[in-house]
């Protein structure tokens, strides 16, 4: 074999410095896409690579590219790209023969500027294949995962946020707290709920809103949560409002409930200031569901009641003055109680004796619509004495009803008892 030794070596640092700050892309990858990239410029020269030979030299960042040429007599060469005469091998190397493998250097200058300027656009594409592709892997890897992100832009749906690698994140209006407000350049917590991959253009999508959001806080500020001593077994939100937050433990020396919220409630201020003040409840978790819809309720204190575990319903009989309670403000706690035990709950006052001839509102609703109903009784009426002893005033004001239904609607609870 014979080389010629005439050629300059290509210093890959010189030519392709643009591309020495690629992020999360090894070497030896990187010197594969080298490779590829000068082969394709290769065939695209001379019809073909297949015999021609692409050192590369990590090390020193040089790159020596030689074509490989079968020796024929000099009037048998038949294609310049594969074979060489004798004579001109001879040129170089006088003592080779005919059937020998002749090679020779490629002298970066051949290629020319356009041949120049298309490697450079096919490394630079394929760099930026390896980048998504990378990207797409590693948020793949972090789904669930509480992420940092410089918040850049905000828009209409979504706001931009970038990584500490300049990666851009999204974080949509729904998946916002609705009290959330930053600032262009502060930091914004979330965790990682979607990654997409459309078109090959990666795109992660975070959530503040997220129920695995508030179950990651924890993990972060409650060291027994991190450590697998306390688990929680459900996550109830409204984000922005309020929370419920079922936790158990199996080792009895340790107060589950106690732990998460800390000393002084030290624990549980870090994750309440980070989702805007939220109400957080944390209850223990028990598989008795009369008590664990007992606790969900809480902080109401309830009488009686009645489970239907086929259809998953709970009917719950409080005292009056405990009514408010369990449903709680704008219906809070009631909705929150159902999302954390998975039954409909329906909360119903205690009758005493003398409300024995009082009539629940459901009892009304082939007379008046069922969601008039539940206007009612989202604000702790749930008889009809309950609204007639309100004033018409404090009706229209709490229900947001209008005049005119609440005018029929007490017209109808009225004649009721006059009929009795």
């Amino acid at each position: 074999m014979a080389t010629a030794k005439n050629q300059e070596t290509i210093n890959l640092i010189d030519i392709f410095s643009e591309f020495k700050d690629f992020k999360r892309i090894d070497k030896q990858t990187f010197i594969n896409v080298l490779e590829d990239s000068f082969r394709n410029v290769i065939a695209k020269m001379y019809g073909t690579d297949a015999n021609y030979d692409v050192i590369i030299n990590p090390d020193k960042g040089d790159l020596e590219i030689y074509r490989n040429r079968l020796v024929m007599e000099d009037d048998d060469v038949a294609n310049p790209e594969t074979q060489i005469s004798l004579s001109e091998a001879r040129e170089t190397d006088p003592e080779i023969e005919v059937g020998e493998d002749f090679t020779d250097k490629v002298d970066m200058q051949s290629f020319g500027r356009r041949m120049i300027l298309n490697l450079r656009q096919t490394l630079a594409s394929k760099i930026l294949e390896l980048q998504k592709e990378n990207l797409y892997l590693k948020y793949s890897e972090m789904m669930g995962q509480v992420v940092t992100g410089e918040l850049y832009q905000v828009w209409k749906k979504e706001m931009l946020l970038l990584d500490e690698e300049g990666n851009e994140m999204y974080l949509p209006k729904q998946n916002q707290i609705p009290t959330d407000y930053y600032r262009k350049g502060e930091m914004v917590r979330a965790v990682v709920v979607q990654v997409d991959n459309k078109n090959q253009n990666p795109k992660i999508i975070l959530s503040r809103t997220s129920p695995l959001f508030l179950q990651r806080l924890f993990e972060q500020e409650v060291p027994e949560v991190k450590e697998g001593l306390i688990a929680i077994k459900k996550i109830a939100r409204i984000p922005g409002e309020r929370a419920k937050v079922a936790v158990e433990t199996f080792d009895e020396r340790i107060d589950p409930v106690g732990a998460c919220v800390g000393v002084k409630g030290a624990r549980i201020h870090g994750i309440v200031r980070e989702l805007r003040n939220e109400n957080i409840d944390v209850i223990n978790y028990t598989p008795n569901i009369n008590l664990y819809i007992q606790r969900a309720l809480a902080p109401a204190k309830i009488s009686s009641m009645e489970i239907d575990e086929e259809a998953k319903a709970a009917k719950v009989y409080l005292q009056p003055d405990e009514v408010s309670l369990a449903i709680g403000k704008g219906g809070y706690n009631i909705k929150l109680a159902s999302m954390l035990t998975g039954y409909e709950i329906d909360v119903y006052r205690e009758m005493s004796e003398q409300d024995l001839d009082d009539i629940y509102l459901d009892e009304f609703n082939d007379e008046i619509d069922q969601w008039v109903l539940d206007a009612f009784k989202a604000i702790g009426l749930d008889t009809a004495k309950d609204v007639l002893a309100m004033s018409k005033e404090e009706l229209l004001a709490k229900t947001d009803l209008e005049e005119e239904t609440i005018d029929e609607v007490l017209r109808i609870l009225s004649a009721e008892f006059e009929n009795d």
